[in-house]
């Protein structure tokens, strides 16, 4: 059985509309008028038990509207959704025994109490067992360095210090599905990173399905192997990363630092060309469809003395803005898999 299954998923808001000032107000009470906002457009995916996919678009995409579905917080306009078999608006108790949510910019601890209250709290609010709660608050503790946080108040800690809280808050009740909404947002490198190999941890350990939305590429890369891109509610493409890589990807740079002159003329293999030059740095552009690495590097070797170089992989962020320029509609079928 899939773990989240939906189907045509659709959300309509019905948004109040009414003219400006007093007479506008008289108005709206005596023949109100609204417009209807659609914030999610008939998308369908199904996510297997174990998975950790990439939910990914610009804000507004309908990303956050989407989990609230998952949930069970809103109710779908149309559609259907099934979260480990269950209706997760009209079983909300029990669907919320099996998940747990991080919104990055909210709280589900209690401001003025100690984290250790906090989680003595959530703890008993899911029925965990004192043994088994203990045994995971000592490995959280550990795992998320946050010894030395147990006793402090949540409102005296800082951005990351309260991330890495919310998701021993998150887990402490060991859900078979975790949503991260923007986990990672305004934290340092460091911070981040502790945090993804904890994400990583608790799916290589105790298979966690995870469903990861956000604007920081990097834990997209970092996390998932699959991606599932929308735009203004619409599902455009669900695959792995590694499928958009190869075809937006195509493009790789290699940095030249040379130990002489370069001449203005150079002799490149087809697909490469020049993307920079300064007096000594040369960078080159090529299509690793048409040529490799290895190619281009020897055929400049051959003219120009290197004293070294570099190569640049394409990154997930620029081919995603290629995407939302307009670049998926203009590839083969194969590719634009939704």
């Amino acid at each position: 059985m899939s773990a989240i299954v939906a189907e045509q998923l659709a959300k309509v808001f019905r948004i109040p509309q009414k003219d400006p000032g007093v007479v506008g107000a008289l108005k709206a009470l005596v023949r109100p008028r609204h417009a209807d906002k659609v914030a999610v457009d008939g998308i369908s995916f199904s996510i297997e038990p174990g998975e950790v996919v990439g939910y990914i678009g610009v804000n507004g995409a309908g990303k956050s509207t989407t989990i609230k579905m998952l949930t069970g917080i809103l109710e779908p306009t149309a559609g259907t959704v099934r979260v480990l078999g269950r209706d997760p608006h009209r079983d909300r108790v029990a669907n919320a025994r099996n998940i747990g949510v991080v919104f990055g910019q909210r709280t589900q601890m209690w401001w003025d109490l100690a984290l250790l209250e906090s989680l003595n709290l959530i703890a008993k609010i899911y029925e965990v067992p004192p043994a088994r709660y203990r045994d995971l608050l000592d490995r959280f503790a550990e795992t998320l360095e946050l010894s030395e946080l147990l006793k402090v108040p949540v409102r005296s800690m800082s951005l990351g210090q309260k991330m890495r809280a919310e998701l021993a808050a998150t887990l402490i009740h060991e859900p078979a599905i975790v949503y991260l909404d923007e986990p990672t947002i305004g934290l340092d490198l460091l911070v981040k990173e502790r945090i993804r190999e904890f994400i990583k941890q608790q799916n290589r350990e105790r298979g966690t399905t995870v469903l990861l939305t956000t604007h920081d590429l990097g834990d997209i890369e970092e996390l998932c192997r699959r991606v599932i891109i929308i735009d203004g509610g619409r599902l455009i493409y669900d695959g792995p990363i590694t499928t958009i890589k190869a075809r937006f990807g195509r493009y790789r740079t290699i940095t030249f630092d040379t130990g002489g002159p370069i001449p203005v003329e150079l002799d490149l293999p087809h697909g490469a060309e020049v993307s920079g030059r300064e007096e000594r740095k040369l960078v080159l552009r090529f299509d690793r469809g048409l040529a490799s690495a290895s190619q281009v590097a020897a055929r400049l070797m051959a003219q120009v003395e290197v004293a070294d170089f570099s190569i640049s992989e394409p990154d997930l962020a620029g081919i995603v803005k290629q995407i939302y320029a307009g670049g998926l509609a203009e590839q083969p079928e194969e590719v634009a898999l939704c």
